[in-house]
């Protein structure tokens, strides 16, 4: 697997939070505890994108999880423009063209594009309904095969999925997972979960957790207790 040297570098927080300022103490109060922290549509559409370059001059890394996906021209300038912001990781759709796009358009100043493949909170019931044939797990490897022939740098997926992956995108590619929930944790709108310790017996290089962090009395010490349960 790829290397990671800080432990604390494995366990990315979401910033799912509605404010800059609501995410600015977040991290305020979960200090060196972490490491890495993820944007998503909630906090990057109410002015979180500015948060990206205060962060990463701060020493923090930042997981941009946008999952663009349009026609190739848009993709590549868009991933292009993201690139400038300073964020470590940003995520596609797991579509060929798209992926083909990003890497165009990530650079050399070592912005990692990740696709994502299926939904955690989707199960086969709900592939289904959104008109795929495949069985999830089916369209799992398959996205992660195209993936790894665009040159995509990591792979999004469940954790249920992260061994199979690993086996058909080889050593050198991340696996990123959210729905990661510790032991005792509401599942909330995920259907394809694992608690950390899991997640790193399946060779997961990091762990996405969002509301059992954001939503705890004390953010730091849940924090702690993750990355301790990884190591």
């Amino acid at each position: 697997m790829p290397a990671t040297t800080d432990p604390r570098d494995r366990l990315i927080v979401a910033l799912d939070v509605a404010t800059v300022a609501e995410a600015e103490a977040l991290v305020g109060r979960i200090g060196d505890a972490a490491t890495f922290y993820k944007i998503g549509y909630r906090l990057a559409y109410a002015g979180g994108l500015a948060l990206v370059p205060r962060l990463a001059a701060a020493g923090l890394k930042v997981f941009l999880d946008l999952k663009l996906h349009d026609i190739g021209n848009t993709v590549e300038e868009g991933v292009r423009a993201l690139a400038d912001l300073g964020p470590t990781f940003l995520t596609v759709h797991a579509y060929p063209q798209t992926m083909r796009a990003a890497v165009l358009g990530r650079g050399t100043g070592g912005l990692q594009i990740l696709a994502v493949t299926v939904l955690t909170s989707y199960d086969e019931a709900d592939a289904r309904e959104a008109g795929y044939a495949l069985p999830v797990a089916d369209l799992v490897a398959q996205r992660a095969r195209q993936a790894d022939e665009a040159g995509i740098d990591g792979i999004v997926c469940s954790a249920v999925e992260a061994v199979s992956v690993r086996g058909v995108v080889g050593p050198s590619r991340l696996i990123v997972t959210p729905g990661i929930r510790p032991a005792g944790s509401g599942l909330g709108d995920q259907k394809r979960v694992m608690t950390p310790v899991e997640a790193r017996r399946a060779g997961i290089d990091h762990v996405v957790v969002g509301r059992p962090i954001t939503g705890a009395a004390d953010p730091r010490a849940v924090a702690q207790a993750i990355v301790a349960e990884m190591a």
